[in-house]
């Protein structure tokens, strides 16, 4: 794992639900939980006055949800957000997405799940988790706001392999190793990538390839 640790900021109205996950998400695992909140009111305060690395966000909360509060931080060039969601929850799901959270995670994964989605989100990777990509696009593709995008036809084939990799979850590091190019080319293809599709971020740029057939729904 290495030496650096992430700090995370836990926002959750449920008492229960933050004591789990700071159960899950410790020092020997390379997070530290710097800060908690019950609602998405007070993120902006914690945010400030901790500087984590990553929000962890559960979407419904009773004064400002998850989507209000997610939309804020990324208007503002906050944090990346990792959004905790159920499957009854498209709806919410859907706004998360075009708020611009970096990644999707159930809230009845795994703790290794969580704990690699942590890490990828802090990293700056999108990160959707397997089980619920089918729901993603489902909610995605129903919306009435149709997403943006350019022609996949503007993409070069590498470009093409870049995309493809990280709609799979591969991080850039593990991109880089399997394409044999340097960390530096990777960053470079990618932010071609968002340029010609126009496409705001990671997460959008994983929903975009299954939606348009670059790599075949999980």
């Amino acid at each position: 794992m290495g030496t650096d640790i992430v700090t995370a900021l836990l926002v959750d109205d449920q008492e229960l639900v933050r004591s789990g996950l700071r159960r899950i998400l410790r020092r020997k695992d390379g997070i530290a939980i710097v800060a908690e909140c019950s609602d998405g009111d007070a993120v902006p305060a914690a945010v400030a006055e901790h500087r984590p690395d990553v929000v962890v966000m559960d979407l419904r909360m009773k004064r400002v949800n998850g989507i209000e509060a997610t939309r804020a931080l990324t208007a503002g060039a906050g944090p990346p957000v990792l959004a905790l969601t159920t499957f009854s929850d498209d709806e919410l799901l859907s706004g998360v997405l075009r708020a611009g959270a970096a990644g999707f995670v159930l809230k009845d994964s795994p703790a290794e799940e969580l704990i690699r989605a942590v890490h990828a989100v802090a990293r700056g990777d999108g990160y959707l988790d397997p089980s619920i990509t089918g729901r993603v696009l489902s909610t995605y593709r129903t919306a009435a706001e149709e997403p943006a995008g350019g022609a996949v036809d503007e993409l070069t084939p590498r470009e093409l392999d870049v995309l493809r990799l990280m709609a799979k979850g591969r991080s850039n590091a593990e991109i880089a190793d399997e394409l044999v190019i340097s960390g530096v080319t990777v960053k470079s293809h990618i932010g071609r990538i968002f340029l010609k599709l126009r496409l705001r971020d990671r997460a959008a740029a994983i929903v975009y390839a299954y939606q348009h057939g670059i790599v075949a729904a999980r």
